[in-house]
């Protein structure tokens, strides 16, 4: 196999060189309504990378950046944290054979964080790629959670554009009496 990103033979999606000079992590927070929103990399960085989600190899792509983020994230909070914490990606369908969000939501497992997978899912699934905000806010999204109530939780997606969906996502998780923590996502739109 080859590096997705510099054509060096690879067995890894990423070659050790890339990850280690190219994608190093650039963590970012920002405030998005009343939730903090924690993103690992501008969009800008990894563009190339998040567009194979809809490709086959994007799996490859996903599982490894979940390893590089998510992974060494979730560790280090569980260490400093007392009890239960619940995972829950923002809209986990399968699309070329399996769900990008649930690559980074299983990376997150431990003793104590549990991945609620599929649990928020979508009613409406209108694409908001390259849409207004105008359009994002007129079509929302109409989450149904089917996942443990009454817990602790870190909200996982893979971009932070406008911030409406993850928004909408706390929204509905807070009428299910779940506390979301912080928002995770790969990365963030806004330079």
């Amino acid at each position: 196999m080859r590096c997705y990103s510099c054509a060096a033979l690879s067995y890894a999606a990423l070659c050790k060189t890339c990850k280690e000079q190219i994608f190093v992590p650039s963590i970012r927070t920002k405030k998005v309504g009343t939730m903090d929103v924690i993103s690992f990399y501008r969009y800008s960085s990894i563009e190339s990378l998040l567009h194979t989600k809809h490709k086959p190899e994007g799996h490859r792509i996903f599982k490894m950046l979940a390893e590089m983020t998510m992974k060494p994230f979730i560790k280090e909070f569980v260490e400093n944290n007392d009890g239960d914490v619940y995972v829950v990606g923002v809209d986990e369908y399968v699309k070329s054979g399996y769900a990008h969000v649930s690559l980074l939501t299983q990376a997150m497992k431990t003793k104590t964080s549990i991945p609620e997978h599929a649990s928020l899912l979508a009613a409406n699934r209108v694409n908001y790629s390259g849409k207004s905000l105008q359009f994002r806010l007129d079509h929302p999204r109409d989450f149904v959670y089917t996942g443990t109530e009454d817990v602790h939780a870190i909200l996982v997606d893979d971009i932070i554009t406008t911030g409406i969906t993850l928004q909408e996502a706390q929204k509905v998780l807070m009428q299910h009496g779940v506390n979301v923590l912080f928002a995770l996502t790969l990365a963030d739109v806004e330079e």
